[in-house]
């Protein structure tokens, strides 16, 4: 009876647990590597197991993180079924073909390069005909599932996006019984539209997410949430430019949707054209439509009172590319487009045609991982590089915490004090180290319960309450600003030291100098 842990660990994305008791093995998510280039290079990687041998997948929640790399699992071999609940089901309906499309674009851009660079030519990750044999094995499950006389899984709400859960499994092998929860990502208190996490009140072993645990917002409720968005949303009116809001697609969309309704409605902010300018965004609305029984109170008298969260006189979406490129150089609107942490999809373009204008403004939203775009504008890079062009920041950088979907430190310890007894351990995961490290101790100063951080590719005996080194070595996490990272910010200085000194022969100097040391 073993956990493997193959994602996630050292870092917040590529969430994959591999489970093995009695004749069953299955995992628990397949997400995909997102990040700096490092990380995303093991995206292409074999799998450190054969997918064949997987009997089934449970899935957390729709996001790419936790799912991304079903299609490529398919591909490899994997034939068993997944499960999950309803709404993630429909979304990823929409969000795995979405996938496929971007690998395609994205690897097609980059062979051309290669071609007439004369390298090596790449396959993506997986296809739309990867995503098409991926999609019949997609079964929905409500609450509880028996899959076999090993294993046993009840889906509870995690509140984190629509149809989120945490799970609850029972683990049977020769006599034993053990019960892990696997929290998934856990959602943040009174946010809109999704009902707050359900509790857990005892376990054997625990897997918990730690995306902010060495982080507490501040303070926020509604009123306030509201209140700062109505204060950022006129600011940006007011300077005449653009509000541009890279936002996650699924979640973080529809809630600053919801918000932006009712600030309009009530008069706070003035009638303003929102622009919701992401397919993927556009297919997860209907998905929410479809499941008024799972609103908070908020959603349900919005919904009640104009028969529609998502539709509205000021709000207008964007299919085509050719409509997306059609905004560039007009003025007043606000510009919702994925993906959240700006390393690809449409708000790349929107950014590269309006950081450098002084009247514009961009808002995050949600979290930025290290490495990303977001990260860097966020940490306050005064240029940055897009689709291989420099791009001066004078943008006004803004930050609204409020709609994360992640609980913070605060929350995930709420959540956790529910917690009475962990019979075994608590394995700290989805987190960078800084935020695992203090999470875990943390836990460990009020829970008293036994703590375990693994790394990639270790394994932990369940039985025997022992964790196992990799039985091969795995590749090193990569670190927070990677190579690629820094190649671009030598890139930037060296373009500005160029610009900057006028003599000659300093450049000359300075540039033999950095030639002999490569």
């Amino acid at each position: 009876m073993k956990i493997h842990f193959h994602g996630a660990a050292g870092m917040v994305t590529g969430s994959c647990y591999r489970v093995e008791v009695g004749s069953t093995q299955f995992l628990v998510d397949c997400g995909m590597f997102q990040g700096n280039k490092t990380l995303k290079a093991l995206n292409y990687g074999e799998f450190a197991f054969d997918p064949a041998a997987i009997d089934f997948v449970l899935v957390t929640h729709a996001h790419i993180d936790h799912t991304g790399l079903l299609p490529k699992l398919v591909k490899k071999g994997f034939r068993g079924k997944i499960y999950a609940t309803p709404p993630t089901v429909d979304l990823m309906g929409f969000m795995l073909p979405d996938s496929a499309r971007i690998q395609e674009s994205e690897v097609e851009l980059k062979n051309k390069r290669n071609a007439r660079q004369g390298r090596e030519i790449l396959e993506p990750i997986y296809t739309i005909a990867d995503v098409e044999a991926t999609l019949p094995l997609i079964e929905a499950v409500d609450e509880r599932l028996l899959l076999s006389d090993h294993v046993e899984v009840h889906f509870r709400n995690a509140g984190h996006v629509l149809g989120s859960a945490f799970l609850e499994v029972m683990l049977r092998e020769g006599g034993h019984t053990r019960k892990v929860v696997f929290s998934g990502d856990l959602g943040a208190k009174d946010r809109p539209i999704v009902e707050d996490p359900e509790l857990v009140t005892e376990t054997d072993y625990l897997l918990v997410e730690s995306t902010y645990g060495h982080r507490a917002r501040p303070p926020e409720n509604k009123a306030k949430r509201l209140q700062r968005l109505t204060e950022i949303v006129c600011s940006s009116l007011r300077r005449g430019g653009n509000l541009i809001i890279p936002a996650f697609a699924v979640e973080r969309t529809q809630d600053l949707m919801h918000d932006l309704i009712i600030l309009m409605d009530r008069g706070s902010i003035p009638r303003t054209e929102v622009i919701i300018d992401s397919p993927l965004a556009i297919n997860a609305a209907k998905v929410f439509a479809k499941y008024p029984d799972l609103y908070d109170d908020d959603a349900t008298a919005l919904l009640q009172k104009q028969g529609s969260i998502f539709e509205h006189p000021c709000i207008r979406y964007t299919v085509s590319a050719q409509d997306s490129m059609a905004l560039n150089g007009k003025k007043g609107l606000i510009i919702l487009s994925a993906s959240g942490m700006c390393d690809a999809g449409r708000i790349k373009h929107h950014l590269k045609h309006n950081l450098w204008r002084r009247d514009s403004t961009v808002l995050f939203v949600g979290y930025q991982a290290e490495g990303t775009l977001g990260r860097l504008l966020l940490d306050g890079a005064k240029t940055v590089r897009i689709h291989g062009e420099e791009v001066r920041v004078e943008a006004a950088i803004e930050e609204l915490s409020g709609y994360s979907g992640h609980a913070d430190q605060r929350e995930l310890l709420a959540w956790l004090d529910a917690i009475q007894t962990v019979r075994g351990t608590v394995f700290v995961v989805h987190g960078e180290e800084e935020a695992r490290n203090e999470l875990a101790r943390l836990i460990r100063e009020r829970k008293g319960f036994a703590t375990v951080i693994p790394a990639m590719g270790e394994s932990f005996d369940l039985l025997a309450n022992a964790v196992q080194a990799p039985a091969v070595p795995v590749p090193a996490v990569a670190p927070a600003r990677d190579s690629f990272n820094l190649y671009a910010e030598f890139s930037i200085r060296l373009a500005e030291f160029m610009r900057r000194e006028q003599d000659e022969a300093k450049r000359r100097q300075v540039l033999e100098a950095l030639l002999q040391k490569i």
